[in-house]
């Protein structure tokens, strides 16, 4: 049996009730308008003769004759499938998957759009990479474009990786009447070993390895259908999903093209119909997502060491449900939260390795039995999270959840709370005269979490790359690139620097790396001051470094200073840097409207302002639409 849920942590507790009530006039709008909503009608019964003629008109007889009963359920899915994309590859079946079981239910599903998909693994150190964030807004628009016609009485969301899952969230609590059930791909098997990979990027970086030799152990890592096996952003979208009770209890970490794993995109699709008015149990998704639930998804990242892209993406996620997140909130969290999981950058075991050793079931277990998470918000699956501590099997074909282990099968992977690898969390705030950022630490050993060092600052990946093989960079140095941020270029992922700083470190010297853009998902070994704000381009204080200032980064104290003189300090001028170069090819003129509207990172780094948020600043003439 699970175990009995403990009394709520009590930083959990004052966590929960401090967002409660910054966002309570802001969630009471969005309740308000989600409410509106679903009064006005969540299903085809609103729509004229015309309307639903033209929403049907491609449907066969069967599926046809239960549109226009408009008693039975129709789903909508969103896919990001495409076929260039190892973890969105397997999606390309589950529609057909998704429809027959609706059919067996007496209900209907229709393929409602499909939304882009890009890649941060193909575009890394590319131009493409700058409209990688903006990529999550896109998304959530084109969702919402595909939701608009007011033909489905609930919504499937069929994405995994990097800004899909958070865009498809942000469009899930806009449609927030609509109940909503996230269905996840899975990761494909395990391949080479992660050191050995890390081991041949960092030969090439000093050019030891050849091409050749980089893209086999390449190849052989990413080699098939499936989620990359690291625990990047991909696979904490899907962590973070469970915990919040948007998918079925330990379907996360299933691999594509099994029998499981159709079993449970099946019972996803009837589930999601036992969800919605129709099939007597409405659950919608405003009335499922709370702060609780946010919390939730903050506890699991933390505990799990996961991708300090979140630290932007549940801003902008919660934004989009009327919740107010600070950074603030994850510092706090972080405190008290223990780490629980070595999954690859933070360890050497990968996705696979943490699924049998006791997976999302050990982990739900551990994290209810101290009292961390709400183990009493609602669910997809039921009315609250104690069914999360079970595992989906197949017996004689049928699912069936049983309890999960109640001891990891692996502690160098997977650890009890009384256990832990650290007692606190991966992820924590700097603060400082160089503007606030976050730093991933799970995977920082202790050694390397102050530095202090002169700066040499770059305004192009590309020319600290040039920088490195010029040997420029053999000493203790903390490299600076800025203007990365989300006004400047789209706010691009650097994790293409990462070998060239590893290897400085191995060789012995104190290095960092202090940007205003982002680090990958996969934020490694190397101390890494990241999403600083505001952004150089936005009056951030990083326009006024210059090279060789002493800069102290103390992860430890949570502190990031430049050691310059006050009065020089405040007298000094900011840079100005030319960014054209960033702004035209591949699409990027496409986006200027989106650099222009960018938010700040703390903010979430989204193009749609405040949400409710700005509504009420209006109402109390705090802000006019001419600011906004």
């Amino acid at each position: 049996m699970a175990k009995a849920p403990t009394p709520l942590n009590a930083t959990v507790q004052q966590v929960t009730e401090r967002i409660r009530e910054r966002s309570r006039e802001r969630r009471a709008l969005y309740e308000q308008r989600m409410d509106d909503q679903h009064r006005r009608g969540v299903h085809r019964a609103e729509l004229s003769c015309g309307n639903l003629a033209h929403g049907f008109a491609a449907c066969g007889t069967e599926d046809k004759n239960a549109l226009k009963m408009l008693n039975s359920a129709n789903l909508g899915i969103i896919s990001a499938y495409n076929d260039m994309l190892s973890a969105h590859q397997p999606l390309e079946t589950f529609p057909e998957t998704i429809k027959a079981a609706a059919r067996a239910m007496g209900s209907t599903a229709q393929f409602a759009g499909g939304v882009p998909a890009m890649c941060d693994g193909v575009t890394q150190g590319q131009p493409g990479m700058e409209l990688s964030l903006f990529s999550r807004d896109v998304i959530a628009m084109a969702s919402a474009v595909g939701l608009s016609h007011n033909m489905f009485d609930a919504a499937l969301y069929l994405g995994v990786c990097d800004k899909i899952v958070p865009g498809l969230f942000i469009a899930a609590a806009r449609f927030g009447h609509l109940p909503a059930m996230f269905v996840p791909a899975g990761p494909m098997p395990s391949g080479l070993p992660n050191k050995e990979k890390a081991r041949i990027r960092q030969l090439f970086a000093e050019g030891k390895a050849s091409r050749e030799d980089l893209l086999e152990a390449e190849s052989e890592s990413y080699h098939s259908p499936g989620t990359c096996t690291f625990y990047g952003t991909a696979n904490s979208n899907q962590l973070m999903m469970e915990m919040m009770g948007l998918h079925l209890p330990g379907t996360s970490f299933v691999n594509p093209g099994t029998e499981m794993r159709e079993a449970l995109t099946r019972f996803a699709t009837e589930q999601a119909i036992r969800n919605t008015e129709p099939g007597g149990d409405y659950r919608p998704f405003y009335k499922q997502i709370d702060e609780r639930a946010i919390v939730n998804a903050v506890v699991g990242l933390l505990a799990s060491g996961g991708s300090t892209n979140h630290t932007m993406h549940l801003v902008a996620m919660a934004a989009a449900a009327g919740i107010t997140l600070t950074w603030e909130d994850f510092t706090d969290l972080s405190a008290v939260t223990p780490s629980l999981m070595k999954v690859y950058p933070n360890g050497q075991a990968d996705i696979n390795h943490f699924q049998a050793a006791g997976g999302m079931s050990y982990l739900f277990r551990e994290l209810i039995g101290a009292g961390l998470i709400h183990s009493d918000i609602p669910t997809v699956f039921g009315t609250d999270m104690t069914a999360y501590t079970r595992e989906p099997f197949l017996e004689d074909g049928k699912l069936i959840w049983r309890e999960g282990p109640e001891h990891s099968l692996d502690e160098d992977v997977l650890r009890p709370v009384a256990n832990p690898f650290t007692p606190t969390g991966g992820l924590t705030v700097l603060d400082g005269n160089l503007g606030r950022g976050v730093i991933k630490v799970s995977a920082v050993t202790e050694e390397h979490r102050v530095v202090e060092a002169p700066v040499r600052i770059f305004e192009d990946q590309n020319e600290m790359k040039a920088a490195f093989e010029a040997g420029d960079l053999d000493r203790d140095v903390i490299t600076v690139v800025r203007f990365q941020g989300p006004k400047a270029n789209g706010m691009p992922e650097l994790h293409k620097l990462t070998p060239y700083l590893g290897v400085l470190q191995d060789r012995g010297y104190k290095v960092a790396l202090v940007t205003d853009g982002r680090m990958s998902g996969a934020s490694g070994k190397v101390p890494a001051a990241i999403h600083m704000s505001p952004e150089a381009l936005d009056g951030g204080p990083l326009a006024k470094l210059r090279d060789g200032d002493i800069v102290r980064l103390d992860a430890n104290a949570g502190t990031l200073e430049a050691k310059v003189d006050a009065h020089v300090w405040a007298d000094r001028e900011k840079h100005v840097a030319e960014l054209d170069h960033y702004h035209v090819g591949l699409g990027r003129e496409l986006f200027a409207g989106f650099r222009h509207l960018a938010m700040r990172g703390e903010e979430g780094a989204g193009v749609f302002g405040g949400f409710e948020a700005d509504d009420l600043a209006r109402q109390q003439g705090q802000i006019h639409d001419e600011d906004a």
